[in-house]
């Protein structure tokens, strides 16, 4: 799988977190990646590393999110948006091997696929203000 097909996978991943308590949550993406027949065991892995990664700083991403958004805080959200801004500030702020530009570009295409009209703009925005607490202006 590519990285942009990981981080699909990945989105999708917590978007279902949205819908289930803890265990049932686990329990999904179990069912979820046993059928992506075209990933390797090793990217199975990375792509279960990941999740657990970003589901253990999820009060830290959604305070940074709150902190930047006016007028939406992480609980008003899309559900969608709010899954894509989560996978890419962990991304942004905490994967030092993807790019800030490549971060924000990726759930900017993502949500003209997933989100609604209005899901591009508020994702860049969004991510536009967090890529100045990560070093971008």
């Amino acid at each position: 799988m590519t990285r942009r097909e990981i981080r699909e996978h990945l989105f999708k991943e917590l978007f279902l977190r949205e819908f289930y308590n803890s265990e049932e949550y686990a329990e999904q993406c179990a069912r979820y990646r046993e059928d992506l027949e075209e990933a390797s065991p090793e990217e199975l892995k990375e792509l279960e590393e990941k999740a657990s990664a970003i589901e253990a700083c999820i009060p830290e991403l959604d305070q940074a999110i709150n902190r930047v958004s006016e007028g939406w805080k992480t609980n008003r959200m899309g559900k969608v948006e709010l899954s894509l801004l989560r996978l890419a500030y962990y991304e942004m702020s905490r994967d030092e091997d993807v790019p800030l530009r490549v971060a924000i570009n990726e759930a900017v295409e993502l949500s003209k696929t997933f989100g609604g009209d209005e899901s591009p703009a508020f994702v860049n925005a969004i991510l536009g203000k967090l890529s100045k607490e990560c070093g971008e202006s």
